[in-house]
């Protein structure tokens, strides 16, 4: 090592999926990397706990397997609206059921593996020209991630918090000691007080779905939504809680700029889609990718326009899902066509996971939002 060269290439603020896979793909870049967090692992995350096959190959092309025990596969998505429903099956593929802690584990032991140093319970007090603080000590770092979620601190350090959109909706999770009674990962569309609200049905193993409510109202709770559920409701009368119920922000935040000098944003902290889509952990996985790149060759504007284009897809597809929750004329309108044309249920979903051109994205998502605003 030469004189002066701090001993760490890239230092990860954030110790979550996103901040994990970044270390990963910085390791495999060949860079020396640090992760701190000041949480406890396993870290869990109230969300909807399905890795679509999207997400599945993102990770396997930063080299992490998932074992078969820790997983519970589904083949598609179904969309439920009053009596009304429509699925569809992925293109690619299985998606998985995974709980968000055996996920967390999963990561650690391959970051491990690969040989980035944890600092765990080790909060990042600030930046340093020369690196970060950690409890107000100085670790010397050539390159900073910001992996440190939604509210990131980084994020306003590094002075980057500046931005062209924001929306904030709150999700609630629980878990339910219930076989699931279908292969699909269940979406359920409703108006909860006159607000629009979806709740998500997951497999996570043969005897426990994971529960999930997102909506505009952070005082609702999924006891209480349920009221407006009455099909799903009657499924989980007698199924005992395997979990408390926990609640999380879900921000839809579009940045100005991803990175400022030697610090860079990833996952949440870098923005993000509303949790509707699902898309955020491969989102994530591919920003991780992608930055590891961009730092290991010294061009992080790359990193800064290939962001924009990694996060157009879900974006549109978060636009057209929320108009669908927000507008019920619209949404039958839309369960009608998928009813009648099934294939177009299928492309949406085909939109929605695969890695196409985006300008054949474009043109699908123009397509089928024509067929849907004249229903």
């Amino acid at each position: 090592m030469e004189q002066g060269q701090p001993a760490v290439d890239v230092f990860v603020v954030g110790g979550g999926p996103a901040g994990l896979a970044a270390a990963i793909a910085a390791r495999g870049r060949g860079l020396r990397v640090v992760i701190a967090d000041g949480a406890i692992p396993p870290i869990d995350k109230p969300c909807g706990e399905g890795l679509m096959p999207d997400g599945i190959d993102a990770l396997q092309k930063l080299g992490v397997e998932i074992p078969s025990d820790d997983i519970y596969p589904f083949r598609g998505i179904r969309f439920v609206n009053g009596t009304g429903e429509a699925e569809a099956v992925f293109p690619g593929g299985s998606a998985y059921g995974i709980r968000r802690t055996a996920l967390h584990r999963i990561l650690i032991e391959h970051a491990f593996s690969c040989g980035v140093t944890m600092l765990w319970q080790s909060a990042v007090t600030g930046l340093h020209p020369d690196g970060v603080l950690v409890a107000g000590k100085l670790v010397p770092a050539r390159s900073i991630v910001g992996a440190d979620g939604s509210s990131s601190r980084v994020r306003r350090w590094a002075g980057l918090d500046g931005h062209k959109k924001k929306n904030l909706r709150f999700g609630f999770r629980r878990h339910y000691h219930v076989a699931p009674w279908t292969d699909f990962m269940e979406l359920h569309w409703g108006n909860c007080q006159r607000d629009a609200c979806q709740i998500y049905v997951t497999p996570v193993g043969p005897e426990e779905i994971c529960v999930a409510l997102i909506s505009s109202n952070p005082h609702l709770r999924l006891d209480e939504a349920l009221n407006e559920f009455p099909g799903l409701a009657a499924r989980l009368a007698h199924a005992a809680h395997a979990s408390t119920e926990r609640g999380a922000v879900t921000v839809s935040r579009t940045l100005r700029r991803v990175y400022r000098g030697n610090t860079a944003l990833v996952g949440d902290a870098s923005g993000g889609v509303d949790a509707i889509t699902g898309e955020g952990l491969c989102l994530a996985f591919r920003q991780a990718a992608l930055l590891a790149d961009c730092l290991a060759d010294g061009n992080l504007a790359r990193y800064q326009a290939e962001h924009r284009r990694l996060i157009r897809r879900p974006a549109l597809m978060a636009r057209l899902m929320l108009l669908m929750g927000n507008h019920a004329r619209l949404r039958q309108g839309a369960m009608q066509i998928f009813a009648v044309r099934p294939r177009s249920f299928s492309a949406l979903l085909s939109l929605h996971v695969s890695d196409t051109s985006a300008r054949g994205n474009l043109a699908n998502g123009i397509a089928l939002g024509r067929q849907i605003l004249k229903a």
